[in-house]
Formats: C-alpha cells, sequence, structure tokens
C-alpha cells in the first residue's frame, strides 16, 4: 500500500515548503498549485520522488503529476492547513500574461464540474444500454427517473457554472447561482417559448433559450464580480448584508437579460456554424487533429479549454465530435505504445511503470503513460501522435459522435451509441486501430535504450570537445553543429515550454541571446520557415536537421520583431546572416527570448551530445556533436 502522507511530504518539500502554497486543487492525474515563488521550488527533487510522473508550469500553476492516486495526495496535503488565500491568488494573477489568465480561468471554472458532466454522461449511456437489451422500457417511470438525474447535469450547467465563475474570480458563489438560476427560471422559459417580445423597462430583452448554456454564465459572473466588488466598497457595514446583494442583483440582472447574456449566445450561434462547416465539408479534420495533438494538449492543459466548446457542440446539436473520438484514439493509442515498451523493455522500473501507464490509459487518464513513459522514451511518443492520427482519421470519416460526455477510453463506448449499432461498432474498431497501430509501430520498429532508459539532463551534457579526442572529431562520422546566436546558455529545466524541456522533439540546447543576430550553424539550405519566423528549420550538408525557435509562444506575435534574410531552399555557409530579431520588442511584449536550438532527427544518429559550453555562448563555440 503506497505510503500517501509521505508522497504528501515530499511533494511539499520539493516546492518549497507549505509556507510557499497559496492554494492547491487537482485534476484528475495532477495536484495543482498556485505558489508564492516558484524559484523556490526544486524541480530535481519533484522529479525523482518515487510517485511523482513530471511536472509542469502551465496556466499559472505549478502542476505536479501524480497519476490516479492523486485525490488521496490531496487529502494528505490538505491536512498541512488552509493554502487558499484569495486576495493573494488575484494579486498573483495580475501578473500572469492574458493567454496564461484565460488558461487558468477556465481550467478552474470547468474542472470542479467535470465529474458530474461525465457521471451523469455515462448515466445516460447506461440507459442507452438498458433500453436497447429491453432491461428497461422508455415509457417506465423507472427510465424516466433515472433520466432527468442524467440531464440535470447539463439543464442546470448555467447554475454550476455560474457557482464555479464566482468562486474563481472571487466573488460570492452563491451571488453567481442565483443569476445562473435566472436564466433557466421555468418562468423566463415559458416567456421566451411564446414567441412574445420581452422588455424590461421598456429595454427589449433578446428571447434567448438559456438551458445548457455554457458562455453567458460566465460572462454574467465575471461582470457580478465587479460589481459586488464595488457593492462591498461603497455600502456601510451596517447595511452590508442585505445591501450588497440588492445591489448585484439589481446591477447585473438587467445587464444579463439585455447585453451579457445575449452577446454570449451570439458565441454560441458562430460556434454552431463553425460545427457545421466541419461536420458537412471536413468532418474528418477535428477527429484527426485532436487524434494527433491530444498528448501536447494535455502538456499545456489545454483540453481544458476545449471543454466549453465541447459542451456547446452537444446544447447546439446534440452530439459532440470535437472532443470524443479524436481523444479515444489518442488515449488508447498511449495504451498501446506503453504496453509494447513493457513487452519490450528489460529495465525493471519502466517494465512495471509502463504496464501500469497502459492500464490506466486503456480507461482514458493518460498522464501516466505519457509523462512516465512516451514522454521519456520520446520516440514512444512520435508513434502515439501518427497512430492516433491515423485513428482519428477513420472516426471522422465514419462520422463518430459522441452523444454524452464520458472519460475517452474502453468504458466510453456506451456514449457512442445512437439509434442504431453503426456509430458504436466505429468506435470499437477505432480503439482497436490505435491499440493495435501504436503497439506494432512500437514493438518492432522503436529501439530502447534499456541499459539507461532515459538520459537526465545532467548526462545530456557532454564533456567538452577537447575531451572526445582530436582523433575523433576528424572522423568523417561526427559532425559540429555552432551556436546560432551569442548569449547566455540555459538549464532545459529553465525552459517554459515542455515539448522542449523535456526534448521531446530531440535533443535540445537552450540559450538566452544577448544579440538579435541569427547565423547559420553549419555548411547547408534552409528547409523550412515559420509563417511568422520566429522558427526556422535548417538541414546541414551531413544530414543533421535543426529547427531555431526564436522565443517561447512567440508564435502569438505574428512576425512582430522578426527579419529573416533567407527563404526556403536557400544555400548557406557558416556563419553566413539568416537575419536578425528584436529582443527589446519581444520582452517588451512579455515573451521570454529564451530560444530552443532542437537536433530534430536525433533518432539517425548514435548519439548527439550537447557540449560542456561557457556561460556565454557565441557562434564561434560548438555547441552539438553529432556521431553518426
Amino acid at each position: 500500500m503506497k505510503d500517501y502522507k509521505k508522497l504528501a511530504k515530499d511533494v511539499i518539500d520539493g516546492i518549497g515548503g507549505k509556507e510557499n502554497i497559496i492554494s492547491v486543487t487537482n485534476c484528475m492525474t495532477r495536484l495543482r498549485f498556485k505558489l508564492k515563488d516558484e524559484a523556490k521550488v526544486n524541480e530535481d527533487l519533484l522529479k525523482s520522488t518515487p510517485g511523482v510522473q513530471g511536472i509542469a508550469q502551465k496556466g499559472g500553476q505549478f502542476q505536479v503529476i501524480i497519476g490516479t492516486d492523486v485525490i488521496n495526495v490531496t487529502e494528505e496535503i490538505a491536512k498541512y492547513g488552509n493554502f487558499t488565500n484569495s486576495s493573494e491568488i488575484e494579486e498573483i494573477s495580475k501578473d500572469e500574461k492574458w493567454y496564461n489568465r484565460i488558461l487558468g480561468a477556465i481550467t478552474d471554472i470547468f474542472q470542479p464540474i467535470i465529474p458530474a458532466i461525465c457521471g451523469a454522461g455515462m448515466l445516460k449511456a447506461v440507459l442507452a444500454l438498458a433500453v436497447f437489451f429491453k432491461l428497461l422500457s422508455a415509457e417506465s417511470q423507472s427510465y424516466q427517473l433515472l433520466s432527468l438525474l442524467a440531464d440535470s447535469a447539463f439543464y442546470f450547467l448555467p447554475i454550476m457554472l455560474a457557482f464555479t465563475s464566482a468562486k474563481r474570480f472571487n466573488a460570492n458563489p452563491f451571488y453567481g447561482a442565483v443569476l445562473g438560476g435566472m436564466l433557466i427560471h421555468p418562468n423566463f422559459t415559458a416567456m421566451v417559448a411564446t414567441g412574445e417580445p420581452i422588455s424590461f423597462l421598456t429595454v427589449p430583452v433578446k428571447a434567448v433559450s438559456y438551458g445548457a448554456a455554457v458562455v453567458p454564465p460566465i460572462l454574467i459572473v465575471l461582470v457580478m464580480s465587479y460589481v459586488e466588488k464595488y457593492a462591498k466598497k461603497f455600502s456601510p457595514d451596517a447595511v452590508k448584508v442585505f445591501l450588497v446583494p440588492l445591489i448585484v442583483f439589481l446591477v447585473t440582472a438587467p445587464l444579463a437579460w439585455t447585453i451579457i447574456g445575449p452577446l454570449g449566445s451570439m458565441v454560441g450561434d458562430v460556434l454552431l456554424v463553425v460545427f457545421e462547416f466541419f461536420n458537412n465539408q471536413a468532418r474528418w479534420v477535428l477527429p484527426v487533429l485532436m487524434g494527433a495533438f491530444t498528448p501536447f494538449f494535455v502538456m499545456t492543459g489545454m483540453h481544458y479549454s476545449l471543454m466549453p466548446v465541447q459542451l456547446a457542440q452537444y446544447a447546439s446539436l446534440g452530439y459532440g465530435t470535437l472532443l470524443g473520438p479524436g481523444m479515444l484514439a489518442s488515449n488508447i493509442s498511449q495504451a498501446g505504445a506503453s504496453f509494447a515498451v513493457a513487452l519490450k523493455t528489460k529495465d525493471k522500473a519502466m517494465k512495471q511503470t509502463a504496464f501500469s501507464a497502459a492500464t490506466t490509459a486503456l480507461f482514458g487518464i493518460t498522464e501516466p503513460a505519457l509523462y512516465g513513459v512516451t514522454m521519456k522514451l520520446k520516440k514512444p511518443l512520435w508513434v502515439v501522435v501518427v497512430s492516433g492520427g491515423v485513428a482519428g482519421l477513420f472516426g471522422g470519416l465514419t462520422n463518430m459522435r459522441t452523444y454524452a460526455s464520458a472519460t475517452a477510453g474502453v468504458l466510453a463506448l456506451p456514449v457512442y451509441i445512437s439509434d442504431d449499432l453503426s456509430n458504436v461498432v466505429n468506435a470499437a474498431i477505432c480503439i482497436l486501430i490505435a491499440l493495435v497501430l501504436s503497439f506494432v509501430l512500437t514493438f518492432f520498429f522503436v529501439s530502447l535504450d534499456d541499459v539507461n532508459t532515459v538520459k537526465s539532463e545532467n548526462l545530456s551534457v557532454a564533456p567538452s570537445t577537447t575531451s572526445i579526442g582530436a582523433s575523433a572529431l576528424e572522423n568523417e562520422n561526427v559532425f559540429k553543429i555552432y551556436s546560432p546566436v551569442t548569449g547566455e546558455r540555459i538549464l532545459l529545466s529553465k525552459i517554459p515550454d515542455s515539448v522542449f524541456s523535456n526534448e521531446i522533439m530531440g535533443r535540445t540546447l537552450a540559450i538566452q541571446p544577448s544579440s538579435g543576430n541569427l547565423v547559420a550553424p553549419f555548411d547547408g539550405e534552409v528547409v523550412t520557415i515559420f509563417p511568422t519566423q520566429h522558427a526556422i528549420g535548417l538541414r546541414s550538408n551531413q544530414g543533421i536537421e535543426v529547427l531555431i525557435h526564436i522565443g517561447i509562444d512567440t508564435v502569438e506575435l505574428a512576425g512582430e520583431g522578426y527579419q529573416l534574410t533567407v527563404k526556403t531552399g536557400d544555400v548557406f555557409h557558416k556563419g553566413d546572416s539568416l537575419g536578425n530579431f528584436d529582443i527589446e520588442k519581444i520582452q517588451a511584449a512579455g515573451y521570454s527570448i529564451i530560444t530552443p536550438i532542437v537536433i530534430t532527427n536525433t533518432e539517425q544518429f548514435i548519439d548527439v551530445i550537447a557540449n560542456e559550453l561557457n556561460d556565454t555562448i557565441t557562434p564561434d563555440e560548438v555547441i552539438f556533436t553529432a556521431f553518426k
């Protein structure tokens, strides 16, 4: 039996002690901390702690990946004290970048209600099975009672979202619940149903049905949080208990009826148009994208940001195509790749981890497989991307749909039940494609280094080139890659992007540039240039492929601050200028200028080592040595 108390203590020690914790929540596999000072985190200690699958820093949160035992660990951590302090959370949030604040808000709002939605979705699936096998009649009162129970999670979604939104925006959650309930009150619903014009003090009220609405309650409560703040500020203490809620309701409700609610419903209308386009013109696109890139969405936490879009699809169309089919393909691919690793590796620790992770991935919980197996070994992760995309393509071409929310795994098959069995049969075939393809590709085509399965960051730093030996460096199968920029070397763990910090794309070295000049690191040609010019792909004459990614998340700058002087197909020599970038402009926009340099075809070499370097790096220094 695991010692959750010890694991909780080790995690707290690793994040800088309980005095460094502002708040802690959890999702299905992760502890999500808001910390006072992330510089106090001992990442090496956390990564080496038994029971910790990995760490991530996204959406203004420091995340510790535990796996399916996370609830037990959360309970033990909670015993150490009450870490939540709304004022401190709000103060820290102001320093976050706007996109991190939005992503963090979506996560905090939807995360608490996901279990309820998934439970209700599975109940609807069980009812569909019961009717199909004639265990229940759809006309029976038993069926109707269970059906209304399942429907309640979606019908009263505006109330639940208003409640969690108020908690996220540091407002009174019960005020939010009242305003959410107002949207679906039977009397308002009846007024909308009549089709007659509605007005409030002669101001027209748009007749909108808010059942299962997603965007309107969030926007309404966001506005309500500011109204409440000012109402508290100007209300006398003696009458605050009734004056504050009175002001909140009288100010927010009319705004909700006349402006905010209709604005939110317009967002839903736009989403409906988008869904109809994909469903009618290119229904394979969304499942392929989700099937291939779900691992990266999970790494960044972006899969939570897609939940409101999925719920809007259920509300507008009655079925979902955004998350279910693609995530099912990806999650099962994680299971297949992990099973193959477990059978193939001779490393006992990895074998045990892989078997366990593969089992949980089958049921839709993929973080243990992602962080404990495929991402650590890198090559299996690319197998997951390929097999997930292929299985997702099958799901898209066969028009797979989910009719309720559920964790994307084998137990989710009932949510694919429709009027006939074709949809659920297609889902079962999708599972087989993902499982078999990922297993076969990993088992037969991926080589595993069983002596040392994972190279640590410290081991990825090789001795200096002089210690390798002059004779070796003169060998025709030994190639040098020079620095393309001048600056300071940055540890991988300090890169604020898990794709680069975990070397998912290949052997990686990061530099904090001190000059905006970009030069060629070898003789070769330009393979690709990203449209926003923040990233460029090069290939040496010896076949070494290098990605230079100038800054983190700088794709959002849309090219501002970048001016490359080469184009795809251009040939260059070592030291030639490739262009320049404006460090001050990029940093002033709020982006990190840390520049990862990645050997993207590492697997084609016996080894690629990142050389030991001085703190300051110039284009005259060899940063990588590749052995063919």
